[in-house]
């Protein structure tokens, strides 16, 4: 546990003492905002109202609202996924082999940058509801207290994912391209920035297989009142995801994310084991 800890603590001081990264984080997601949020409201807002008969449909829908959980969601899968970089970096500048030589074993070394990467993710992912009062926005306080838990272990999973790409690709360039290759099409097709319903069968398929899909749709229903939206709204913006006709609940999809972790977290130990034995 003392290895675990001192990893943990060297990324997390890592993550505060770089500046440049800590406020960095924040350029994509108010880009995200910007481009989504701002730019596309309106328009969102206006269909959403004319596939109901009139603007009344979207009335009691804030598309900003809807679309600031799918945002934390995607800030959660790219600092987690990315994070994992400096395992590579540690190994190009001699840091991994000074600490694979410590009396540490390489499963502690693997859990304590999963749970450093993922304790930053959720970091940021925090700082993000900073930004909530100005863009209009008013989320329950209960609800942000809630979901955050659940933000540490979907940032979990993704860690194991990216330190399993880690552990598998040696260059600094190889591991960015191939995990942009990945990220992007999982945020898409996740329902993060728009709905993902009424899709064609085969990328249907992909968003039902997709982790990200149900991480973002718990982060909407514990953020967002659905109470106080329309079941037609709810069904043409995707807040009623489905998986072979039966609407998943809450519940199931934190099963799923759990069990994801613990296949990722598995296969992310055992492969930096392997690959630095």
């Amino acid at each position: 546990m003392e290895g675990i800890f001192a990893i943990w603590q060297r990324d997390i001081t890592k993550f505060f003492r770089d500046k440049a990264r800590l406020f960095g984080s924040f350029s994509m997601p108010i880009l995200f905002l910007l481009i989504f949020g701002g730019g596309m409201s309106g328009t969102m807002e206006n269909m959403l109202g004319g596939s109901m008969g009139g603007a009344a449909g979207g009335a009691d829908f804030n598309y900003v609202e809807f679309v600031f959980p799918g945002i934390v969601a995607m800030t959660l899968l790219m600092t987690s996924i990315f994070s994992a970089l400096s395992i590579i970096e540690d190994k190009d500048f001699g840091y991994m082999k000074e600490i694979l030589v410590s009396p540490i074993s390489r499963v502690s070394i693997a859990v304590g940058k999963m749970l450093g990467a993922a304790t930053v993710a959720t970091i940021q992912g925090i700082i993000l509801f900073i930004l909530i009062p100005f863009i209009g926005l008013s989320y329950d306080y209960m609800s942000l207290i809630q979901v955050i838990p659940f933000m540490f272990l979907l940032a979990s999973a993704l860690s194991g994912l990216g330190l399993l790409f880690a552990s598998i690709i040696r260059s600094t360039q190889g591991f960015q391209m191939t995990v942009q290759i990945l990220v992007m099409p999982m945020v898409f097709l996740s329902g993060a920035l728009f709905p993902v319903n009424n899709m064609p069968a085969w990328m249907d398929f992909i968003v039902k297989i997709n982790p990200i899909t149900y991480g973002v749709d718990v982060m909407k229903k514990i953020m967002i009142d659905l109470d106080g939206l329309s079941s037609e709204v709810r069904e043409a913006m995707g807040l009623n995801l489905s998986v072979f006709g039966r609407q998943v609940t809450i519940f199931e999809e934190i099963l799923f994310i759990l069990a994801f972790a613990i296949v990722l977290v598995l296969l992310a130990t055992m492969s930096f084991k392997r690959a630095n034995a």
